[in-house]
């Protein structure tokens, strides 16, 4: 790591607050949105949108926030890049992944801190292809700016919340965690569909499980966790299943026909002398009722995301998180956004470069209990001290 301390601690009220862009609208963009309106540091200066139907659309409105920022929506990403002191770019790289660096790459030579979830290769950026890493690294370079990468699951659910967990083990057997969730909730059909292969001919091979992919997405994850255990891995390994559905299931996606994929569950595994030690682990379904012998959250909510350590002692943690109507999907979007625009100023800060989520400290909701906001001046800089 090469922070000192584990939290980053702002030092009373900013004298300023700074001006950020939310790229994208989506899940994450919106749930973004709401986490700079509620950081006392941060002010929302622009949003960009790709959908010509949201040009003009008040960000409030687009983020569900029952009030308007005055902050109207642009397609104009030079324009809203002008001034702006970070960039929460929140636009899916899934489908489009140069394109999604080449953007953050912009932004980054603007001079704007940028963080996202949207590179998966960048979670881990030591371990990254140097195709993309290097080209991103230099740009920041350019710009004297950092760039922080990172999400939920792939993101804190498997590197600061299993690492922080082995600070209360003594011995310590096998890191594990779970991404258990009921994907009927997660409002993206396409990925839902075609990525993850729910309601699809069992024949057919998801990508996001073709061979390799995995270890891709989360891998990273596994050796960010071995970096900070001081473990060397021998190798990294993956498993996969996948179970039909026995019936019909029909929900706000359309009809999931019975015969098709209803759920899968693999592993992204870190071996040491031939033992999984280090494991990420996603049990995914379409309907609760499918697999019921895998794994399910510990309160019988549509998701969660689990971390066991088996050693002595035992620990088990698990954290549910609901947002947008009490949607579990959309908390776990909240998280991810949340974590990201919040290290925002600790960034600002930082040298210029790349981060992981060893790297960047946790940020507590420092003027944001009881909805407090302190005062703020004028709009260009922020103070703050690293505790």
């Amino acid at each position: 790591m090469t922070n000192e301390n584990t939290f980053y601690f702002d030092a009373g009220a900013p004298v300023s607050r700074l001006p950020v862009v939310v790229w994208g609208t989506g899940n994450m963009g919106r749930a973004a949105i709401r986490a700079v309106d509620a950081h006392p540091g941060l002010r929302l200066s622009a949003v960009v949108v790709a959908d010509p139907a949201k040009v003009g659309r008040d960000a409030g409105e687009l983020a569900g926030l029952g009030r308007a920022l005055g902050v109207p929506a642009t397609d104009d990403a030079d324009v809203a890049l002008a001034g702006a002191a970070a960039v929460a770019y929140m636009a899916s790289g899934d489908v489009r992944p140069d394109a999604a660096a080449a953007d953050v790459a912009a932004a980054l030579r603007a001079g704007a801190v940028v963080v996202t979830p949207s590179i998966y290769a960048l979670y881990d950026h030591r371990s990254a292809p140097t195709e993309l890493r290097d080209p991103l690294l230099q740009a920041a370079r350019d710009g004297g700016a950092a760039l922080f990468v990172s999400g939920i699951d792939p993101g804190w659910g498997n590197d600061l919340l299993p690492v922080l967990a082995t600070a209360l083990a003594g011995t310590v057997d096998q890191v594990r965690c779970q991404e258990i969730f009921d994907y009927s909730t997660y409002d993206a059909p396409d990925s839902v569909r075609l990525l993850v292969g729910m309601g699809e001919p069992m024949g057919y091979e998801p990508p996001m499980v073709a061979p390799g992919v995995p270890t891709m997405v989360w891998g990273g994850q596994v050796r960010l966790i071995a970096r900070a255990l001081g473990v060397e891995l021998d190798d990294l390994r993956e498993t996969l299943e996948r179970r039909p559905l026995e019936h019909d299931v029909t929900n706000t996606m359309g009809l999931f026909p019975a015969g098709s994929q209803g759920a899968l569950r693999f592993e992204v595994q870190g071996i040491v002398d031939g033992e999984p030690v280090i494991v990420v682990e996603h049990v995914t379904r379409i309907t609760r009722d499918v697999a019921p012998d895998w794994p399910l959250p510990a309160d019988g909510g549509d998701g969660a995301h689990r971390v066991v350590i088996e050693g002595r002692p035992r620990i088990e943690l698990s954290l549910e998180a609901t947002d947008e109507g009490g949607n579990r999907a959309a908390g776990g979007n909240a998280t991810a956004a949340n974590r990201l625009v919040n290290a925002i100023p600790w960034l600002r800060g930082a040298e210029p470069g790349l981060y992981d989520g060893l790297e960047v400290p946790l940020s507590p909701a420092s003027g944001r209990l009881g909805r407090a906001r302190p005062a703020t001046g004028t709009d260009t800089a922020t103070t703050g001290e690293r505790a």
